[in-house]
């Protein structure tokens, strides 16, 4: 295969169950390593969002909740329970849509998705959801640089979630916190192989990344972090908000 490019995606499994105060990047490295895939140089890391979460604290108690009087009407007419609709609300800065039961929101973030990236699944207790972290790059920075504090390894984070499509079936993931990775490539004013001058082709490579990751990590086998390894990038401080387009270039907003 010399020659031929490869790329290698490894689930990493027997991570437990992660709770608030888990210190992940610490997790992460002994999990890999008990596996037999230790983290290397260069490798790219893709958290799932639910653990980052669990780990910072992100997980609301619906008990603690007090619906507004628009949480229980749309609850009420579409039978949802008003306090996780209530907590959506707060997680939005604007609802984008309203319809059949979906409540499409942007996030103060500038995500727009499905209920404001508040989900209840894969998390103990009945009346707890999770939330979206509330500094994803912040919080993948965090565990790129102690993994390098602690084993003296240069890799990249990604943080991932589960988005829903317009126009498309089904979810995929796609990043939402990025560190030590540019989260766009873009091949405006290279030529291909025609000599053509590419004018408006710009990659989404944050975005492939995790989707990329999700055949390894998916949503019933308790692999919450995968590792891609043998993908050349360059590195950069980056934000996830590159991916997230401005308004003003926006057809459908």
């Amino acid at each position: 295969m010399s020659g031929y490019p490869v790329i290698q995606l490894i689930g990493v499994t027997g991570m437990g169950e992660i709770i608030k105060g888990s210190k992940l990047s610490e997790i992460i490295r002994n999990a890999a390593s008990m596996q037999g895939t230790p983290i290397m140089e260069r490798d790219i890391l893709v958290v799932t969002q639910k653990i980052v979460s669990k780990a910072e604290g992100s997980v609301v108690d619906l008990s603690t909740i007090h619906p507004s009087d628009f949480a229980k009407s749309f609850a009420m007419k579409w039978g949802k329970d008003p306090r996780h609709v209530e907590v959506i609300l707060k997680e939005s800065r604007r609802v984008v849509r309203m319809e059949k039961g979906v409540l499409i929101t942007e996030t103060h973030h500038g995500f727009i998705c499905a209920n404001a990236g508040v989900d209840a699944s894969n998390v103990p207790g009945s009346d707890n959801v999770c939330l979206l972290p509330k500094m994803p790059d912040a919080s993948a920075k965090s565990i790129r640089d102690e993994i390098y504090n602690a084993i003296g390894l240069t890799v990249a984070v990604v943080i991932s979630d589960t988005f829903g499509r317009p126009w498309r079936e089904g979810t995929t993931n796609v990043a939402i916190g990025i560190a030590g990775i540019n989260p766009i490539k873009d091949y405006r004013g290279v030529e291909d192989s025609y000599g053509y001058e590419l004018k408006s082709s710009v990659a989404a490579t944050g975005d492939e990344i995790a989707a990329s990751a999700e055949l390894v990590s998916n949503k019933t086998d308790h692999i919450p972090v995968s590792i891609i390894r043998g993908l050349p990038y360059d590195d950069s401080e980056g934000s996830i908000s590159l991916l997230i387009r401005d308004p003003s270039k926006d057809l459908f907003r």
